[in-house]
C-alpha cells in the first residue's frame, strides 16, 4: 500500500481492504466491483473513527436528491438556555460560549452538565410542547483546564447539584480529552476553556493561534461524527470580544455571548446561531444556588413610581426574540464640559442618540449646543431595536427642557429624519404588555383601540404634555 500523505488507494466498500490498484474482485471477501478510489489523508475526519487515514473522495451530489431531515436537539434542562439555542442544543453542533471572568460561566455550565446527565431540568415554555425537544440522559464529560477535580466539586456542592452521570478531566493535552471522548461517547462534552488545549502535534505552548485552530477542528470534527453535543467557553478581550482568531466563531454552530449589568442579573445572547435565532435573550439572576431563569422579565427593567416620575424618562415596549418587556430610557442634559458638546450613552448606539437629538433641534425647536448628552437603560440591557426612536427622543425633550412625562405612559415608534414616527412590528403585542403593567398612555402610530396615535415628533411631544 502506498505510504506517502495524498496518495491514491483503493478500498473495498464492503470489507474495507486497500490495495494501491483497482481490482475487479477483492481478495479479502471476494466481492466484486466494490472497490472505491480513496485518498491518504491524516487530516481527514473519517467515519471510520480518528486515526483512520484513507478517507473516500468527496463527490458531488444534486441538491434535490438530497433528503433533508428533521432537527433533534438535547434539553439543557435550563429554560433561558434552551432559548437563547434556539429550543435546545442541536445534536452534532459545536456551542462556543464567552464571557469576563467570574460572570458565571462555570457555574452555567456545571448546572447544565448536571441537568442533562439526570434530566432533572425544566424545559422552556415555548418548546417544550414540541415532541422532538427531549432530554436524553447520558454520560456528560466535563474537562477542565483551569480547575482542578476538587474545586469543581466544591462547586457543585455549593449549588446542591446531585454529579451523577458527570465524568471530569482535569488535563490540557488533546490526545487526553480524545481518547476519554472515544472511551465514554458522551452526549455533552464541556471544554472549560479552549484556551488552555494544546496539543504536541502544534506546539507546546496554550492559547496560540495555531493551538486554537488545531484543537477546535479536532474536537468539532469529533461531534461532527456521533451524536453528541460540543461547548467550549472561550476567554474575552477588554473590549468583550472572543480572544483568539476569528476563525474559531466560523468554525462552530453557534456563539454565545455571557454578559452582565452592575448587579446580579446575567444577560445571554446569540451573536451566531446556525440552528435558530440570534434575537432571543435570556436573563439570569446570580443567587447562592447558582443560575436562576428569569421567567418573567416583563416589569425588572421598570422602576417602581406610583404618582410621579423625574424628567427625562420614557418608558418603551420592546422584543427580544418571542418576548416583549418594557423598558426605562433615562435622559440627562448638562452643561458641556469641553469646547465640544458629547454623547455618553453605552446602552443604545450614541450615533443615534446624535441623530435624534438633531432631529429635535431641527423640528422641534430644541437648542442642544454646548449640551453634553447622558444616556442609560434601566436594567443595564442594551437596546438596537428601532421600536425606541420615539421614546428615546421623548426622554431627551423631557431632560432638555426640564419636564416629566406623566406616569403610565409607553411610548414606541421609529422616527425618521423628517421627524415622521413610522410604524414598527408587533404594535399590538406591545400595547396588550404595557397596558398588562398599567400604562394607561401608549402613544403609537397606530389606529387601534387603546392607542393614541402619533404620526410626527410634534404631534407627539403636544399629546403627551397636553
Amino acid at each position: 500500500m502506498a505510504k506517502k500523505n495524498g496518495s491514491v488507494v483503493f478500498k473495498c466498500s464492503a470489507c474495507g481492504y486497500s490495495q494501491p490498484r483497482w481490482l475487479g474482485r477483492c481478495p479479502e471477501c471476494n466481492a466484486w466491483n466494490t472497490f472505491e478510489e480513496c485518498i491518504i489523508d491524516k487530516n481527514a475526519v473519517s467515519p471510520a473513527g480518528r486515526g483512520s487515514e484513507v478517507c473516500e473522495k468527496a463527490k458531488p451530489v444534486p441538491l434535490s436528491s438530497v433528503e433533508a431531515k428533521n432537527s433533534c436537539r438535547f434539553m439543557t434542562g435550563i429554560g433561558e438556555f434552551d432559548r437563547v439555542l434556539g429550543g435546545g442544543a442541536e445534536k452534532r453542533s459545536a456551542i462556543l460560549l464567552g464571557g469576563e471572568p467570574g460572570i458565571g460561566k462555570s457555574t452555567l455550565l456545571i448546572q447544565t452538565a448536571v441537568s442533562m446527565a439526570n434530566g432533572s431540568g425544566t424545559a422552556a415554555d415555548s418548546v417544550n410542547e414540541e415532541k422532538k425537544y427531549q432530554f436524553f440522559p447520558g454520560k456528560i464529560l466535563y474537562v477542565s483546564g483551569e480547575e482542578s477535580a476538587a474545586q469543581i466539586k466544591e462547586r457543585a456542592e455549593r449549588l446542591k447539584l446531585d454529579c451523577t452521570g458527570v465524568e471530569v478531566l482535569c488535563t490540557m493535552r488533546l490526545e487526553d480529552i480524545l481518547d476519554a471522548m472515544d472511551k465514554i461517547n458522551p452526549i455533552l462534552t464541556i471544554i472549560d476553556s479552549i484556551q488552555t488545549v494544546y496539543s504536541a502535534e502544534a506546539g507546546i505552548i496554550p492559547g496560540t493561534v495555531s493551538q486554537l485552530k488545531f484543537c477546535a477542528n479536532e474536537l468539532v470534527g469529533w461531534v461532527k461524527e456521533r451524536d453528541s453535543v460540543l461547548i467550549m467557553t472561550a476567554h474575552v478581550t477588554k473590549s468583550g470580544d472572543i480572544a483568539g482568531p476569528k476563525t474559531l466563531e466560523h468554525m462552530v454552530d453557534t456563539v454565545i455571548s455571557f454578559e452582565r449589568n452592575n448587579d446580579d442579573v446575567r444577560f445571554l445572547h446569540a451573536q451566531k446561531n446556525r440552528f435558530g435565532s440570534v434575537d432571543e435573550l435570556g436573563i439570569f439572576n446570580m443567587t447562592e444556588k447558582g443560575l436562576a431563569p428569569v421567567l418573567n422579565p416583563a416589569t425588572m427593567f421598570l422602576s417602581q413610581r406610583k404618582d410621579s416620575q423625574p424628567a427625562g424618562v420614557a418608558c418603551c415596549a420592546v422584543f427580544e426574540g418571542n418576548r416583549v418587556f418594557m423598558v426605562e430610557i433615562q435622559a440627562l442634559t448638562a452643561p458641556a464640559k469641553a469646547a465640544v458638546s458629547r454623547v455618553y450613552s453605552d446602552k443604545i448606539d450614541s450615533a443615534r442618540v446624535s441623530r435624534i437629538a438633531a432631529i429635535l433641534e431641527k423640528r422641534c425647536g430644541i437648542q442642544f449646543l454646548g449640551q453634553d448628552i447622558y444616556i442609560n437603560v434601566a436594567g443595564g440591557i442594551k437596546l438596537s431595536e428601532s421600536a425606541v426612536d420615539a421614546a428615546l427622543a421623548a426622554a431627551i425633550y423631557s431632560a432638555r427642557t426640564d419636564t416629566a412625562l406623566p406616569v403610565g405612559t409607553a411610548i414606541f415608534g421609529e422616527l425618521s429624519l423628517a421627524g415622521e414616527i413610522r410604524t414598527v412590528p408587533k404594535i399590538k403585542q406591545r400595547a396588550k404588555t404595557a397596558e398588562g403593567l398599567g400604562f394607561t398612555r401608549i402613544f403609537a402610530p397606530d389606529n387601534s383601540p387603546g392607542i393614541k396615535n402619533v404620526q410626527d415628533l410634534k404631534s407627539l411631544i403636544k399629546a403627551i404634555l397636553s
